[in-house]
Protein backbone atom coordinates (compact mmCIF):
# COMPACT_ATOMS: atom_id res chain seq x y z
CA UNK A 1 0.00 0.00 0.00
CA UNK A 2 1.22 3.48 -0.92
CA UNK A 3 -0.34 6.59 0.65
CA UNK A 4 0.76 9.82 -1.03
CA UNK A 5 1.11 13.09 0.88
CA UNK A 6 1.10 15.88 -1.71
CA UNK A 7 3.37 18.86 -1.17
CA UNK A 8 0.48 21.33 -1.19
CA UNK A 9 -1.28 19.40 1.60
CA UNK A 10 1.52 20.08 4.08
CA UNK A 11 1.27 22.74 6.74
CA UNK A 12 2.76 26.00 5.45
CA UNK A 13 3.81 29.20 7.23
CA UNK A 14 5.67 32.19 5.83
CA UNK A 15 7.12 34.19 8.72
CA UNK A 16 9.08 36.52 6.47
CA UNK A 17 12.50 35.36 7.65
CA UNK A 18 11.40 31.69 7.54
CA UNK A 19 9.31 29.84 4.96
CA UNK A 20 8.46 26.43 6.42
CA UNK A 21 6.42 23.38 5.40
CA UNK A 22 5.42 20.59 7.79
CA UNK A 23 4.57 17.07 6.67
CA UNK A 24 3.42 16.17 10.20
CA UNK A 25 1.92 18.16 13.07
CA UNK A 26 4.44 20.69 14.34
CA UNK A 27 4.07 23.85 16.41
CA UNK A 28 1.03 25.84 15.30
CA UNK A 29 0.24 23.27 12.58
CA UNK A 30 -1.83 20.46 14.04
CA UNK A 31 -3.32 17.71 11.87
CA UNK A 32 -4.65 14.64 13.75
CA UNK A 33 -4.51 12.64 10.50
CA UNK A 34 -0.77 13.30 10.13
CA UNK A 35 0.90 13.17 13.55
CA UNK A 36 3.78 10.88 12.54
CA UNK A 37 4.59 7.80 10.49
CA UNK A 38 6.08 4.95 12.52
CA UNK A 39 9.15 6.46 14.29
CA UNK A 40 9.27 9.47 11.94
CA UNK A 41 7.78 12.30 14.01
CA UNK A 42 8.79 15.52 12.20
CA UNK A 43 9.63 16.22 8.56
CA UNK A 44 10.06 19.94 7.93
CA UNK A 45 11.29 21.75 4.83
CA UNK A 46 12.73 25.15 5.78
CA UNK A 47 14.02 28.15 3.89
CA UNK A 48 15.74 30.84 6.01
CA UNK A 49 16.69 34.26 4.68
CA UNK A 50 20.24 35.60 4.75
CA UNK A 51 21.64 36.56 8.15
CA UNK A 52 18.70 35.18 10.13
CA UNK A 53 17.86 31.98 11.99
CA UNK A 54 16.57 30.17 15.05
CA UNK A 55 17.75 31.47 18.42
CA UNK A 56 18.98 29.17 21.18
CA UNK A 57 16.30 26.66 22.15
CA UNK A 58 16.13 23.24 23.74
CA UNK A 59 15.14 19.67 22.81
CA UNK A 60 14.76 16.41 24.72
CA UNK A 61 14.35 12.74 23.82
CA UNK A 62 14.46 13.04 20.03
CA UNK A 63 16.85 12.03 17.23
CA UNK A 64 17.24 15.10 14.99
CA UNK A 65 18.74 14.93 11.49
CA UNK A 66 19.32 17.96 9.27
CA UNK A 67 20.19 17.90 5.56
CA UNK A 68 21.25 21.07 3.73
CA UNK A 69 20.17 21.27 0.09
CA UNK A 70 21.36 24.80 -0.76
CA UNK A 71 23.26 27.53 1.04
CA UNK A 72 24.84 27.23 4.49
CA UNK A 73 23.52 26.59 8.00
CA UNK A 74 25.43 27.55 11.12
CA UNK A 75 25.10 25.47 14.30
CA UNK A 76 26.07 26.00 17.93
CA UNK A 77 25.05 23.83 20.87
CA UNK A 78 25.44 23.30 24.61
CA UNK A 79 27.88 20.43 24.00
CA UNK A 80 30.39 22.95 22.66
CA UNK A 81 29.94 22.16 18.96
CA UNK A 82 30.04 24.98 16.44
CA UNK A 83 30.21 24.56 12.68
CA UNK A 84 28.71 25.53 9.33
CA UNK A 85 26.92 22.91 7.24
CA UNK A 86 26.95 23.45 3.50
CA UNK A 87 24.97 21.96 0.62
CA UNK A 88 25.19 18.16 0.80
CA UNK A 89 26.14 18.08 4.49
CA UNK A 90 24.13 16.27 7.16
CA UNK A 91 23.98 16.52 10.93
CA UNK A 92 22.69 14.17 13.63
CA UNK A 93 21.85 15.37 17.11
CA UNK A 94 20.69 13.07 19.90
CA UNK A 95 18.76 15.36 22.23
CA UNK A 96 18.40 12.73 24.96
CA UNK A 97 18.35 14.18 28.48
CA UNK A 98 18.51 17.68 27.04
CA UNK A 99 20.45 19.81 24.58
CA UNK A 100 20.27 23.47 23.60
CA UNK A 101 21.30 24.77 20.20
CA UNK A 102 20.88 27.55 17.66
CA UNK A 103 20.66 27.40 13.87
CA UNK A 104 21.34 30.41 11.68
CA UNK A 105 22.13 31.41 8.13
CA UNK A 106 25.64 32.93 8.17
CA UNK A 107 25.42 34.29 4.62
CA UNK A 108 24.85 38.05 4.24
CA UNK A 109 23.21 37.56 0.84
CA UNK A 110 22.00 34.01 0.16
CA UNK A 111 19.16 32.02 1.68
CA UNK A 112 19.53 28.48 3.02
CA UNK A 113 17.24 25.58 2.13
CA UNK A 114 17.23 22.48 4.30
CA UNK A 115 15.18 19.60 5.62
CA UNK A 116 15.02 18.74 9.29
CA UNK A 117 13.51 15.52 10.59
CA UNK A 118 12.92 14.11 14.04
CA UNK A 119 12.69 10.45 14.98
CA UNK A 120 11.44 9.03 18.24
CA UNK A 121 14.49 7.50 20.02
CA UNK A 122 14.68 3.84 21.01
CA UNK A 123 14.36 4.94 24.66
CA UNK A 124 14.22 8.08 26.74
CA UNK A 125 17.13 9.49 28.71
CA UNK A 126 19.95 8.96 26.21
CA UNK A 127 23.20 10.89 26.62
CA UNK A 128 23.14 13.90 24.25
CA UNK A 129 25.56 13.66 21.31
CA UNK A 130 26.32 15.23 17.95
CA UNK A 131 27.67 14.06 14.60
CA UNK A 132 28.18 15.39 11.07
CA UNK A 133 28.47 13.74 7.66
CA UNK A 134 30.14 15.85 5.01
CA UNK A 135 30.25 13.54 1.99
CA UNK A 136 27.30 14.35 -0.30
CA UNK A 137 25.64 11.65 -2.37
CA UNK A 138 26.67 11.54 -6.04
CA UNK A 139 24.16 11.40 -8.88
CA UNK A 140 23.82 7.89 -10.23
CA UNK A 141 25.83 6.34 -7.37
CA UNK A 142 22.86 4.43 -5.93
CA UNK A 143 21.10 4.80 -2.61
CA UNK A 144 23.52 6.31 -0.10
CA UNK A 145 23.06 5.19 3.50
CA UNK A 146 23.45 8.30 5.65
CA UNK A 147 22.05 7.18 9.03
CA UNK A 148 21.61 3.77 10.67
CA UNK A 149 21.48 2.28 14.19
CA UNK A 150 25.00 0.87 13.95
CA UNK A 151 26.54 3.71 11.94
CA UNK A 152 27.72 1.18 9.36
CA UNK A 153 29.29 2.04 6.01
CA UNK A 154 30.24 5.51 7.21
CA UNK A 155 26.67 6.49 8.09
CA UNK A 156 25.73 8.57 11.12
CA UNK A 157 24.61 6.53 14.13
CA UNK A 158 20.99 7.05 15.18
CA UNK A 159 19.30 5.54 18.23
CA UNK A 160 16.29 4.01 16.49
CA UNK A 161 15.57 1.02 14.27
CA UNK A 162 15.59 3.16 11.15
CA UNK A 163 17.81 3.62 8.12
CA UNK A 164 17.94 6.81 6.10
CA UNK A 165 19.10 6.86 2.48
CA UNK A 166 19.70 9.64 -0.03
CA UNK A 167 19.17 9.04 -3.73
CA UNK A 168 20.34 11.36 -6.51
CA UNK A 169 19.01 10.14 -9.83
CA UNK A 170 20.29 11.18 -13.22
CA UNK A 171 18.01 11.64 -16.20
CA UNK A 172 16.57 8.20 -16.88
CA UNK A 173 17.98 6.91 -13.58
CA UNK A 174 16.44 4.02 -11.64
CA UNK A 175 17.05 2.80 -8.09
CA UNK A 176 15.69 -0.23 -6.22
CA UNK A 177 15.41 -0.94 -2.51
CA UNK A 178 14.20 -4.20 -0.98
CA UNK A 179 11.92 -3.76 2.01
CA UNK A 180 12.09 -6.67 4.47
CA UNK A 181 8.85 -8.29 5.70
CA UNK A 182 7.25 -6.21 8.46
CA UNK A 183 9.20 -3.06 7.52
CA UNK A 184 7.70 0.22 6.35
CA UNK A 185 9.08 3.16 4.39
CA UNK A 186 8.60 6.86 3.80
CA UNK A 187 9.88 8.51 0.64
CA UNK A 188 10.29 12.30 0.43
CA UNK A 189 11.00 13.95 -2.93
CA UNK A 190 13.55 16.68 -2.27
CA UNK A 191 14.11 17.94 -5.80
CA UNK A 192 12.61 17.23 -9.19
CA UNK A 193 9.93 14.67 -10.06
CA UNK A 194 10.09 10.89 -10.04
CA UNK A 195 7.93 7.79 -10.05
CA UNK A 196 7.61 5.50 -7.04
CA UNK A 197 6.44 2.00 -8.00
CA UNK A 198 4.66 3.61 -10.94
CA UNK A 199 3.11 6.48 -8.91
CA UNK A 200 4.14 9.93 -10.13
CA UNK A 201 5.50 12.23 -7.41
CA UNK A 202 6.52 15.87 -7.63
CA UNK A 203 9.00 17.95 -5.63
CA UNK A 204 7.88 18.16 -2.00
CA UNK A 205 5.58 15.12 -2.22
CA UNK A 206 5.94 12.31 0.28
CA UNK A 207 4.64 8.75 0.39
CA UNK A 208 4.11 6.15 3.12
CA UNK A 209 4.67 2.53 2.12
CA UNK A 210 3.51 -0.60 3.95
CA UNK A 211 3.10 -4.21 2.81
CA UNK A 212 5.49 -3.52 -0.07
CA UNK A 213 8.50 -5.78 -0.75
CA UNK A 214 10.37 -3.59 -3.23
CA UNK A 215 10.69 0.13 -3.83
CA UNK A 216 11.44 1.22 -7.39
CA UNK A 217 12.38 4.82 -8.15
CA UNK A 218 12.61 6.14 -11.70
CA UNK A 219 13.34 9.67 -12.89
CA UNK A 220 12.84 11.14 -16.35
CA UNK A 221 14.97 14.15 -15.34
CA UNK A 222 17.48 14.69 -12.49
CA UNK A 223 15.83 14.24 -9.08
CA UNK A 224 16.74 13.76 -5.43
CA UNK A 225 14.88 11.90 -2.70
CA UNK A 226 15.25 10.77 0.91
CA UNK A 227 14.13 7.25 1.82
CA UNK A 228 13.36 6.08 5.37
CA UNK A 229 13.35 2.32 6.06
CA UNK A 230 11.39 1.96 9.32
CA UNK A 231 10.31 -0.74 11.76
Amino acid sequence: MIAIRKSAERGHFDHGWLDTRHTFSFGAYQDPAHEHFRALRVLNEDRVKAGLGFGTHGHRDMEIVTYVLDGALGHRDSLGNGSVLRAGDLQRMTAGTGIRHSEFNPSPAKGVHFYQLWLFPERAGLTPSYEELRAPARAGAGLRLVAAPDGRDGAMAIHQDARIYLAKLKEGGRERHALAPGRHAWLQVLRGNLSLNGEELEEGDGAALSDVSEILLAAGAPAEAMLFDLA
